[in-house]
């Protein structure tokens, strides 16, 4: 298998990996900077308290975009057996 395929290949896999997790990562970083800022402006240095806000509101953003992540990794995942041929 020639190198530029093989890179094309990771490449668009990296790709595709970032573009799905970027709205969970994203909501988890927002929340835990707000969580972080409450901290210190209230002295309250609890982990619980930075913890369960950060589950609770990934998983609610995974539930809101799941039907865009699947239409994702299934058009990756069809654009991928469909040109199979030349990975052999």
């Amino acid at each position: 298998m020639p190198e530029d395929l093989i890179l094309r290949l990771a490449r668009q896999t990296l790709e595709t990996v970032l573009l799905v997790s970027a709205p969970m990562l994203g909501a988890g970083l927002i929340v835990g900077i707000i969580i972080s800022i409450l901290q210190v402006v209230t002295s309250i240095h609890d982990t619980a308290l930075a913890f369960v806000p950060r589950i609770v509101v990934t998983f609610v953003v995974f539930l809101i975009v799941f039907p865009w992540m699947m239409g994702k990794m299934v058009s990756y995942t069809h654009t991928l057996l469909g040109s199979f041929g030349p990975y052999l």
